[in-house]
């Protein structure tokens, strides 16, 4: 349900253009990760995987279950709270390798957080968490790296700003477009799986960004 609302609000926001390394979509008990720039980046992945048959799990921080009709569609599509911060946290990796294991697809955004910045410029992925690597070992996952860019020409910046580029989207259309890597294996390492998977989710991203004539800035980690 979440994701074929994504598919039906994204057109609206903007212009989404799609590449792949591959030409099949991601294997059932794959993590897709992709990099977060904007509150509505999201969507604008969820559009794109379901362009691929593809409706993941996805992992996002226990907040949201407490939104008012978002609360419920979370619950009803079966994804994954993060309780970040507390005793509960480990509880979400178990949950999203018992998903991953029955063959669902889970999406996972390693960075944590929004960046901090308010501009609307693409920048390179921030350093990811510990999460992903530990979910890919556990559950002996392959990692499929996303790249998006374009979201933070829809939202970014203050809360004004935000609600003013929401509005105003429809009418500028701004371009987005999603790259989708090639399946990676993660080594044993948790620190070696970490800095893999963001390389990886780098290189996707710098070819999103190349598709909309963005600058590529250098990573963060």
């Amino acid at each position: 349900m979440l994701s074929r609302i994504a598919a039906a609000v994204v057109p609206s926001l903007g212009h989404l253009t799609t590449t792949s390394d591959e030409e099949a979509a991601p294997a059932p008990g794959s993590i897709v990760v992709a990099n977060h720039t904007s509150l509505v980046d999201p969507g604008i992945v969820l559009a794109a995987l379901l362009r691929h048959g593809v409706e993941p799990v996805v992992l996002a921080t226990a907040g949201l279950w407490r939104i008012p009709v978002l609360g419920p569609l979370l619950v009803r599509g079966g994804h994954v709270p993060v309780h970040r911060g507390s005793v509960r946290a480990a509880e979400s990796l178990n949950e999203a390798a018992t998903a991953l294991r029955s063959g669902r697809i889970v999406l996972i955004y390693a960075e944590g957080r929004l960046p901090l910045r308010k501009d609307p410029a693409e920048a390179a992925p921030e350093r990811f968490r510990s999460g992903l690597a530990r979910l890919a070992l556990a559950a002996g996952a392959p990692v499929v790296p996303i790249g998006q860019a374009g979201a933070r020409r829809v939202v970014s910046g203050g809360a004004v700003k935000q609600i003013a580029g929401l509005l105003t989207a429809p009418a500028r259309r701004p371009r987005l477009h999603v790259h989708f890597g090639s399946p990676v294996r993660l080594p044993e390492d948790i620190p070696a799986a970490t800095a893999t998977a963001h390389r990886a989710v780098t290189a996707a991203w710098r070819t999103a960004a190349a598709h909309l004539g963005e600058t590529a800035a250098s990573p963060t980690a």
